[in-house]
């Protein structure tokens, strides 16, 4: 036997050996027992935030699941609703909502229209809610502050508080950032002039994740933002030319931002990680999937993938003036004229903004057991650190 051929019989045993080590230490490992979420983030998972502050997203909201509204900007459930489910956990109760609330595994700070960077307008001026990412850790600092007060005094009112050692063992999810970068467009700015702020959203960021860290919050699952080019309401809003459409149909420079977001967010993820040595960060590629199943939409079992159910006329059936469930009157009688389309289950779109419920559950379906997260650890596993 040549030296040569020694020296490869010995590089694959070695091999051997390690793959043998790595799957004895994965077995080793034990699922996660998250007794509760804590989520934060914008309209993709917001379970009732700004329905509760600002009016309830009326009919057909909520049609597929709930049968009637349900605080959410989808037809049925969101990806953190999926979450929720496969954790055994119940479905999250808005902080903002007073009305038959239970946070006792729990709590979603997230409002449709935030984002990272607070806004300077108000949310009738901009459509842009004025609870940005900084708000919704003030309100979890409160809610962990005063939830235990509630508790120690007993009652009903103690028995929907989360338990002092659940905010530790929790599970922290993050989905915000997309509405920071559509804000900029739609206050006229160039593309360079989005990116040229991307890092200091990212510093907002990580100050938030710091300060929940601090209040020993250990384990994060943190999504990166979608596909905004391949949204109705970006695409009818903001002006493009042929040239930069893509073979999807997509807006590449406003996909190129959110690429550029998300590349940025990797680092700062990767970051945190040096910075906090306690904490376990997933970082999960939203982006990849969302785009995936636009792309190839039949292939998937979807149809008119960039056309919204819900709305009213124009190219992708969205109207600016005619949001999903618009009414108008007619010799005195109001009448829908935004409604649901006749099958939702088989549309990508919600309503020109958002994903239906059929979307939402595909895209969960892929990210629960890690094959798009960095690190490779499914949902699960998400309390242990690489």
């Amino acid at each position: 036997m040549t030296p040569d051929s020694q020296r490869k019989i010995f590089l694959a045993a070695l091999l051997l050996l390690l793959v043998n080590l790595l799957s004895v230490s994965a077995r080793s490992k034990t699922p996660c027992e998250f007794p509760a979420i804590f989520n934060f983030g914008d309209s993709n998972s917001d379970t009732g935030g700004l329905s509760a502050a600002f009016g309830q997203a009326g009919p057909p909201h909520g049609e597929s699941f709930f049968h009637g509204p349900a605080g959410r900007y989808c037809d049925g459930r969101l990806i953190i609703d999926f979450i929720a489910e496969s954790l055994g956990l119940p479905y999250l109760c808005a902080f903002l909502d007073a009305l038959g609330s239970n946070f006792t595994h729990g709590a979603n700070f997230a409002t449709a229209g935030s984002t990272i960077r607070p806004q300077n307008t108000t949310l009738q001026q901009s459509g842009f809610s004025p609870i940005s990412l900084n708000v919704q850790f003030y309100q979890f600092n409160d809610f962990h502050r005063r939830s235990q007060i509630i508790r120690s005094q007993g009652g009903v009112f103690g028995g929907l508080m989360p338990k002092a050692e659940d905010f530790s063992r929790a599970l922290y999810t993050f989905d915000i950032g997309q509405n920071d970068l559509t804000s900029g467009y739609f206050l006229n700015m160039t593309t360079d002039e989005v990116r040229a702020y991307v890092p200091e959203l990212l510093d907002q960021f990580k100050t938030i994740i710091k300060g929940i860290y601090d209040q020993g919050g250990r384990s994060f699952w943190i999504h990166n933002t979608g596909p905004v080019g391949c949204l109705p309401y970006v695409m009818d809003r903001l002006l493009i030319t042929a040239a930069q459409v893509d073979e999807t149909g997509c807006a590449t420079p406003f996909n190129d931002v959110a690429q550029y977001f998300n590349w940025k967010l990797k680092e700062a993820v990767f970051q945190l990680r040096k910075e906090l040595p306690k904490a376990a960060l997933t970082y999960v590629d939203i982006y990849t999937l969302k785009y995936d199943l636009i792309s190839h939409a039949r292939k998937h079992g979807f149809e008119h993938p960039l056309r919204a159910c819900c709305g009213h006329g124009g190219k992708y059936n969205f109207n600016a003036h005619f949001g999903c469930g618009s009414k108008i009157k007619v010799k005195g009688k109001e009448i829908m004229i935004a409604r649901s389309c006749k099958d939702p289950s088989v549309m990508i779109n919600w309503d020109g903004v958002h994903y239906t419920q059929a979307a939402n559950k595909w895209v969960f379906d892929r990210i629960v057991d890690g094959s798009y997260s960095d690190p490779v650890i499914p949902l699960t596993m998400a309390c242990h650190r690489r």
